[in-house]
């Protein structure tokens, strides 16, 4: 397989438009960490933005930041952390759950859509993106949006491109919004609640107007004996211990409330933004499931009835749902995909073998919006030269 590594947008448009000409497939490689999400590849070349590199824009007053494609999310977190600013939407690290090395790049954040507990409060990572640069699939630079955060011009395409996975072409500049670091964090925990018990707490505490960052379940076995439902609240002080609290007296009937603070409860939430909880065994399918918070515990009994050995847990309040089953065969596949559509949610294999990963949907089915979304494939890749295959056959 060929390998290029431009370090210039300019360099990148040349590469692209000559693999054009030949109809030659490539993959698009940040830091490698997410390599195992999708279909397998089906090309014959990589372009990577190994050297597509550098933060080019940082504005602390006016909350804006802007780096090319390849650069490290450890590198923008760095430079944020020392104006005590952040990422809002805390991008998820596959590196546990993948087995994968490396360091991701913020163009893989954006190409993924990764986004983390915060998302409940502060959105997706879709929605802290006000501007990119990408090369489509005639080798032609595009640019999208702005540098500053009122820009109301033109097509919004960085929301199109955001989570479409390289299909539509290469980032080599992405610009945020961003958020400054909160004085304190709490994290609320309460001990040995049902999974619809825990789900009715989260509700009402994300119904409620004290403002939780984060809320999630995790059931018996996963890193301690009894369920934990967790709430984080983050802000100044003074408004916390109001909070804390408001959720005493509003969440009474779910039980006693214990605080967690500092590294205890860094650590956990970290443990649920990337999965740690179901990483091993390394064998199992992990499953990525989105529906209405009141139906995923409903669901989640579906699958564990039919599915011997399957282990979950809940973020967003209810309404994401991490499933880890065995990887042995199609069956498992199937019911968790009926499950899903039972409960009107989607599902994304994010974790399996190379084998199951090639013989079923990996992403949620299209149904209907297959036209669409082929037309939108051509429009920016007319000979289709970028991750054929990768979310869908044939596209």
């Amino acid at each position: 397989m060929t390998l290029f590594t431009p370090k210039s947008e300019a360099e990148a448009a040349q590469i692209v438009a000559d693999l054009a000409l030949t109809n030659k497939p490539v993959t698009i490689q940040g830091g490698a960490t997410r390599a195992g999400i999708g279909r397998p590849n089906q090309t014959e070349a990589t372009i990577s933005t190994v050297r597509l590199t550098g933060v080019t824009l940082y504005e602390p007053a006016e909350l804006v930041i802007a780096a090319r494609g390849g650069t490290t999310v450890a590198e923008i977190e760095a430079t944020l952390a020392a104006k005590n600013q952040m990422l809002p939407f805390e991008p998820m690290d596959h590196r546990t759950l993948l087995g994968t090395r490396g360091e991701p790049s913020i163009g893989g954040v954006v190409a993924g859509n990764h986004s983390g507990p915060r998302r409940i409060q502060a959105g997706a990572c879709r929605d802290s993106l006000i501007g990119v640069r990408i090369v489509n699939g005639r080798g032609e630079a595009i640019k999208s949006g702005g540098r500053v955060m009122k820009n109301v011009t033109g097509l919004d395409l960085a929301k199109l491109v955001t989570g479409s996975w390289g299909t539509l072409g290469l980032l080599t500049e992405v610009t945020f919004k961003v958020l400054p670091r909160p004085e304190r964090t709490v994290t609320l925990l309460l001990k040995n609640l049902s999974d619809e018990r825990a789900v009715a707490a989260l509700s009402a505490a994300l119904g409620s107007p004290f403002e939780p960052s984060a809320a999630a379940h995790l059931p018996a076995g996963l890193g301690r004996p009894l369920a934990r439902t967790i709430l984080r609240l983050e802000g100044f002080s003074v408004s916390l211990d109001y909070r804390i609290g408001a959720f005493r007296t509003l969440l009474a009937a779910y039980g006693e409330i214990t605080l967690l603070e500092g590294e205890d409860s860094t650590r956990l939430w970290r443990g649920v933004r990337d999965c740690e909880f179901l990483a091993e065994p390394m064998d199992a399918a992990i499953w990525r499931i989105s529906t209405a918070p009141t139906r995923a515990p409903a669901m989640v009994a579906t699958i564990a009835a039919a599915v011997p050995g399957a282990r979950w847990f809940y973020d967003w309040g209810g309404g994401l749902v991490w499933l880890a089953v065995p990887s042995s065969g199609d069956a498992a596949s199937a019911t968790v995909r009926a499950a899903v559509a039972s409960a009107g949610g989607h599902a994304t294999l994010i974790r399996a073998p190379r084998e199951l990963r090639a013989s079923l949907d990996v992403f949620q089915p299209l149904g209907p919006l297959q036209t669409l979304t082929g037309g939108i494939k051509t429009s920016f890749d007319p000979t289709g030269i970028f991750e054929p295959g990768r979310m869908y056959a044939g596209m």
